[in-house]
Formats: C-alpha cells, structure tokens, sequence
C-alpha cells in the first residue's frame, strides 16, 4: 500500500472529527489526479511533442495521450486534429504514489519554495496549481529534454466545499503557503 495511503487512513477519525461528519461516508478523499501540459508551441514539431510525452509518462508513471485540436482557430494557426497538449489522469496507486513524491520530493527542490497558493481552490473542493518546470521531479534527467515547460496539476476530492478540500489537503501534508486562505 503508498506509504500516503496508509496516512490518509490513519487520518480519517481525525478529519471526522474536525470536519464534524456523523456518517463514516462522507469524509473527504482523493479522486483522482490530472497532470496536463498545453504544448501548443510544439505543434508543428513531433519529436518535441514525444519528448514532453514521454516525460509526463516519466513523472507520473503512467503512459501519457496526446490531445488534438477539437476544432481550427485561425487566429493561433490550429487546424482540426493538430496536437496541441499532453495529460494523464492518476487514480488508485498511481495517485497517492504520485502525490506523495510531489509533496515529499519535488515541491522541496522548487527554488524559494514557500507554498503552494491556497487560493487554487476551485469551490467544489478541488484544487489546482501549476509548476513552472518539469526538472524539480528526480526521475527527469536535464539531458534528455528538448525544452522546458510547466504543468498543470489538478487534485479532485469528493468534497464539495473548499474548507473540507483544504482539511483534506492540509492533512496529506501540502506545503500551503502561510497566508490567509
């Protein structure tokens, strides 16, 4: 069992308790997991494109899709089909392993780290933030990228309020940012 599933389990009673929820059903946990890269500067270059694929894959340790262009915007020169980005969606495993490693190992080798905003709530409990660069995860290896690029992580609970979210979040062990929330 991940070592932040075991956490979580331990933590249940205590979130009951602090959340006030009477039935064992209700109390917060996490869905699911979705890392997202909008590629839209590689479009027109596959092995870029493959390359941030494969270190997605890497970093969550699930193979990565490609998404295409759903329809032709004139304006940024996408046509119909056209790959415009790279995600993957973790549950199970995959997700607590994957967020214990971002908690425990990446997040701490972010240069003047101080938090993750607590503002990234989106009001039904689920959170969102973004990474500036893919290195900070020790499975990349600087020689084998083309080009540095952010991501966008989403972190889905069954809550359906940002406190609870927050409980739930805080109690995993993200480094929220010391401000007021």
């Amino acid at each position: 069992m991940a070592r932040l599933k075991e956490k979580y389990l331990a933590l249940k009673p205590q979130l009951k308790a602090q959340l006030e929820i009477k039935n064992e059903m209700q109390i917060p946990k996490l869905d699911k997991i979705m890392i997202s890269v909008g590629a839209g500067f590689a479009m027109k270059d596959n092995k870029l494109m493959q390359n941030i694929q494969d270190t997605i894959s890497l970093i969550a340790g699930q193979r990565a899709m490609v998404i295409n262009a759903r329809k032709s915007v004139a304006g940024f020169k996408v046509r119909e089909g056209m790959p415009v980005g790279v995600k993957v969606t973790l549950r199970g495993e995959n997700m607590y392993n994957f967020l214990d490693k971002l908690i425990s190992i990446a997040l701490p080798r972010v240069k003047d780290f101080r938090g993750v905003p607590r503002n990234g709530f989106d009001g039904q409990g689920n959170y969102n933030f973004g990474l500036n660069e893919q290195l900070i995860f020790p499975e990349v290896s600087y020689d084998s990228i083309m080009q540095i690029h952010g991501m966008n992580i989403t972190i889905v609970t069954t809550t359906t309020s940002d406190k609870e979210g927050f409980a739930l979040l805080e109690a995993l062990g993200m480094p929220f940012s010391k401000g007021s929330k």
